[in-house]
């Protein structure tokens, strides 16, 4: 058997009809930048995440960009994040002018770990961007208590976490704003590049507004300097169309990982996630932990089973961030985690049968 890591085409075949419909919809009414299809899908997402406001842009690392512009954050500040996410989070720090600040992560969630956060918060930091990393959602009170502590704004990277809730709380409406990547192969992903924002702050809303449409609120009239982030009407309509159904999408998610968890947490050399008591996680990534991964992926491949790593160096361990000299040891909790991720095929259209057989063959390893 077969197992592909990620199967977009076996989505669309179940969406075809609706999708082309409203790609067509979109052509016939030449609205391809902005405009009325990605306003449309902005009320949708903001309703479904809980927030006044969403913000269609470009791509997630615009997204993060973009609000810490909007907050005013820039040259000479700090902002506090994790080690253990992709290079975008720090990107999107580095770029707005102000510097990355890492912390440790927790081994059972693979988020940052709060009790990490007071340490490092100096007269420069001012902002904290915690990571909802494969789909479960950071524990957020405590970094929250730590940021109205200290009067630091918090900008949650959920760009994993569509639909992952905190306490009952959507993942993107409990810091002050959200930040959502809709690359094709994310939980909700668009046919291209695609990001969001949310927020209810009116004011920070209709900044971003204007920061995504080169800083105008009227076309010619420019009030600050933006930059070129709009949404394609396209994708617009495309994840209006694909929303409709990330619920029940994510429930597939969930049963495949509970399927998962239940076959192998038996394993004594094989560690699988964890969901916290606080956390519905939605599994944008099932990552297990493993000695000998090379070994391990290649038995994997042998038997037709794709898999993945993300990520197998953390962010101060890369050559962009040399320069802040942060060696190996630095983040030994994020180290470790690093050095034995594997990610295991993951997708809503995932059969019981090709579960249960990568179960069966990871089995078939240990024994």
């Amino acid at each position: 058997m077969n197992v592909p890591f990620l199967d977009l085409k076996a989505q669309y075949r179940t969406i075809k009809d609706e999708v082309h419909a409203a790609i067509n919809e979109v052509i016939e009414n030449t609205a391809f930048a902005g405009g009325p299809f990605v306003a449309a899908f902005e009320q949708e997402f903001a309703k479904f995440c809980g927030t006044k406001h969403a913000i269609g842009v470009g791509n997630g690392t615009d997204a993060l960009w973009m609000a810490l512009v909007a907050l005013g954050v820039g040259a000479g500040d700090e902002v506090i994040t994790t080690p253990n996410t992709f290079i975008a989070t720090a990107e999107a720090i580095s770029l707005a002018g102000a510097t990355p600040v890492f912390v440790d992560i927790e081994e059972k969630t693979h988020n940052m770990n709060p009790a990490a956060i007071e340490a490092v918060i100096t007269g420069k930091t001012k902002a904290i961007i915690p990571v909802h990393l494969f789909g479960q959602p950071a524990d957020m009170d405590p970094i929250m208590a730590i940021a109205q502590k200290h009067k630091l704004h918090v900008i949650e990277d959920a760009c994993q976490a569509h639909g992952a809730e905190y306490k009952g709380k959507r993942a993107g409406s409990i810091g002050i704003i959200g930040c959502f990547s809709f690359y094709p192969g994310k939980n909700l992903g668009a046919y291209g590049e695609g990001g969001g924002i949310t927020t209810s702050d009116d004011a920070l809303a209709a900044k971003m507004r204007m920061f995504r449409d080169h800083g105008q609120a009227q076309k010619y009239y420019h009030d600050i300097i933006g930059w070129n982030a709009r949404l394609d009407g396209i994708q617009g309509a495309v994840l209006n169309v694909k929303l409709k159904y990330l619920n029940n999408w994510n429930d597939a998610r969930r049963k495949h990982a509970a399927a998962y968890t239940n076959g192998l947490s038996a394993l004594k050399d094989i560690i699988v996630p964890q969901e916290m008591d606080y956390a519905r996680h939605v599994y944008h990534i099932y990552a297990v932990r493993v000695k000998e991964r090379d070994k391990f992926m290649a038995y994997l491949n042998e038997k037709g089973i794709a898999c993945g790593i993300h990520y197998p160096v953390p962010l101060h361990l890369q050559k962009a961030y040399a320069f802040m000299a942060k060696g190996p040891g630095s983040f030994p909790v994020a180290e470790k985690c690093a050095s034995g991720y594997v990610s295991l095929p993951m997708f809503a259209e995932l059969t019981d049968e090709q579960v249960a057989y990568v179960v069966e063959q990871i089995k078939g390893y240990y024994a």
